[in-house]
């Protein structure tokens, strides 16, 4: 479990394997059933329609989460990557992300967007508390990391991808991700400039889809850097760990913090290639986003 810098690449902005994805450590893990696909609008909308759930986005915000905020802020809302006209500097992410009221999983893009025959679309603008809501209506659970990163290898060891250590197969593209120039624009090389419907990419060796790019999934774990070196200390094979019990992130100690896994449609080896299969993403558990969704296991 975990990454390694990819061979042969140094220097390439993104490429290197982020630090908090190392070292590499043994884990050994229990059976499970883990969905074919993340989970879809169709799904989410039964979901919905049984039993009135009504996700963080469509909530307005509580003002004791946010003192100092304006009364007419408190709307609510979630965040929307928004590719920029002209190139922008990576440094600064407010560039093509933006908190757009009336924002959901039913208006991904805005309050004037819609699902309408996107129902194999993944769900997206879930935060934390949604997936769980769902995992207990569907009688699932979100994956541990360790399940997570298991399951998307696919049988594989030590390789860079869920398919193996060449990004493309053939000069076939094998996920979804940004291509062209980074943010603003995505040429649609894979056959799609944003996100994409699930399962239009063949499966890992486990008959999962989309375990590389097209939306962040959430898991279980609590998000710390310093995870990993922690498990691998012991020494041992690490059966089941345990999810950490606090959340930590040095660059906003105060924020509590889930990990992502996956990458996204917007990863791309010019900014953030974490479609790499042993590397992290994280969260804010409140926070939901277009490019972010989950998929569920089971126990055997």
């Amino acid at each position: 479990m975990g990454a390694q810098e990819p061979r042969d690449v140094h220097d390439a902005v993104g490429m290197q394997a982020t630090t908090d994805s190392r070292p590499v450590h043994r884990v050994a893990v229990d059976g499970f059933w883990m969905d074919a696909t993340e989970v879809t609008n169709e799904a989410f909308a039964r979901f919905v329609k049984a039993t009135n759930y009504v996700t963080v986005a469509e909530q307005t915000p509580r003002a004791e989460d946010f003192p100092g905020a304006p009364r007419e802020s408190l709307v609510p809302g979630s965040v929307v990557f928004m590719a920029p006209d002209r190139p922008v500097p990576l440094t600064d992410p407010y560039q093509w992300w933006s908190d757009v009221n009336g924002t959901s999983w039913r208006h991904p893009l805005g309050p004037d967007s819609s699902i309408a025959g996107k129902e194999h679309f993944p769900v997206v603008h879930v935060a934390y508390a949604d997936a769980l809501a769902y995992a207990q209506w569907a009688g699932k659970r979100l994956p541990t990391e360790a399940e997570w990163e298991f399951a998307a290898r696919g049988g594989l060891t030590a390789q860079l991808f869920p398919w193996g250590d060449d990004f493309q197969q053939g000069g076939r593209p094998m996920a979804n991700t940004h291509q062209g120039h980074f943010p603003d624009h995505d040429s649609g090389v894979d056959h799609f400039a944003g996100i994409a419907p699930v399962a239009q990419f063949p499966p890992n060796g486990y008959g999962l889809y989309d375990v590389a790019g097209n939306v962040w999934e959430w898991v279980s774990d609590w998000y710390r850097p310093d995870y990993y070196a922690e498990l691998a200390s012991a020494g041992t094979v690490a059966r089941n760990p345990k999810v950490p019990a606090t959340s930590l992130d040095p660059s906003e100690p105060g924020v509590q913090k889930r990990v992502h896994r996956g990458g996204s449609f917007l990863c791309t080896d010019q900014y953030c290639s974490r479609y790499m299969v042993g590397t992290r993403g994280k969260g804010d558990v409140s926070t939901g986003t277009n490019h972010l969704g989950f998929r569920l296991v089971q126990a055997r």
